[in-house]
């Protein structure tokens, strides 16, 4: 990592897919990292394109999305994370929601957030997977303080796609200790090898960079894992005391899952106002004003049942 000598004393790359499970399911564990994480630290998102515009299309793609709805089943019962009752289609592509997303970065850290956010949820609360530059625009339409003609030009544009043309690049040069992962994860994320025969990181791992050195944890790890990384890294430094009432959480937030309520805000009920959306396997809570524009909540939509309680 080059930086000068006021820059950030570390990175912490997070190296992800808008439509991957696993990710998805360390939604909770990064939520809480980010938010605790000592001054100086930076955090950056390098998307990987999991579904690549020149993979082959399924000769049977009814038969790949019930068995790709099985492998989403399975992961959620590892990691907590909601998943849609009904899964439409096997992604065609990850580089519309990767574009949308890259391209939402210039419109502040916390829309980019919750660009992120929606688009995850599109496919793992709906089932409709966010693979087309329209499909990916919709789902994040009236997302606070986005401008969409922005985002819609921004994500069509060339120097965006160059962007997320050298994460996905980034991604397939892992460091040589991503080769091999410790076990004691029903996910332990060794790199992948790639149909080219190189490999790339599997989704998601994490690498912390200081100046001179790194540490990548890899797969679905717990919040220690990362705080080591961290610390290891970074002599001295202070994580930050984050104690959230529900309220505050879903304030700051706009949506959280049980698992987001068991880490964020000690496993307390969700706050009173809160609107929820029946998962296959669980609740997603909104805030009012994220229901009023989510897509689960928009008239004729593919929805899991959206109550208030």
């Amino acid at each position: 990592m080059s930086a000068a000598p006021d820059g950030p004393r570390a990175e912490v790359v997070e190296y992800t897919d808008p439509l991957c499970p696993w990710a998805w399911g360390s939604e909770p564990v990064f939520r809480r990292l980010r938010a605790t994480l000592p001054d100086g630290v930076r955090w950056r998102r390098v998307f990987c394109i999991l579904f690549d515009e020149n993979d082959d299309p399924a000769p049977d793609p009814a038969a790949e999305t019930a068995w790709y709805a099985r492998y989403v089943e399975d992961v959620a019962r590892h990691t907590g994370a909601p998943r849609a009752a009904r899964l439409s289609r096997v992604a065609a592509s990850s580089w519309p929601a990767s574009l949308v997303a890259k391209a939402a970065e210039a419109q502040g850290p916390d829309v980019a957030e919750r660009v992120l956010r929606r688009l995850r949820e599109t496919v793992f609360v709906l089932g409709e997977p966010a693979d087309t530059h329209e499909l990916a625009l919709s789902a994040v339409r009236g997302t606070p303080r986005l401008d969409p003609d922005r985002l819609s030009a921004d994500a069509l544009s060339d120097a965006v796609r160059e962007r997320v043309l050298a994460d996905r690049s980034e991604a397939r040069r892992p460091v040589p200790e991503a080769r091999s992962a410790p076990g004691g994860s029903p996910h332990p994320g060794a790199a992948k090898e790639t149909e080219d025969g190189g490999r790339r990181y599997a989704l998601p791992t994490v690498l912390v960079r200081s100046r001179s050195r790194h540490r990548v944890v890899p797969g679905l790890r717990p919040l220690q894992a990362y705080e080591a990384a961290v610390g290891e890294l970074c002599s001295g430094a202070v994580f930050r005391t984050v104690r959230q009432s529900p309220d505050e959480a879903l304030l700051r937030h706009r949506t959280l899952t049980r698992p987001e309520l068991e880490l964020l805000a000690d496993g307390r009920e969700p706050p009173a106002w809160a609107v929820r959306a029946e998962t296959g396997n669980g609740p997603l809570w909104l805030h009012p004003e994220e229901a009023a524009t989510h897509p689960a909540t928009r008239p004729g939509a593919p929805r899991p049942t959206v109550t208030r309680l």
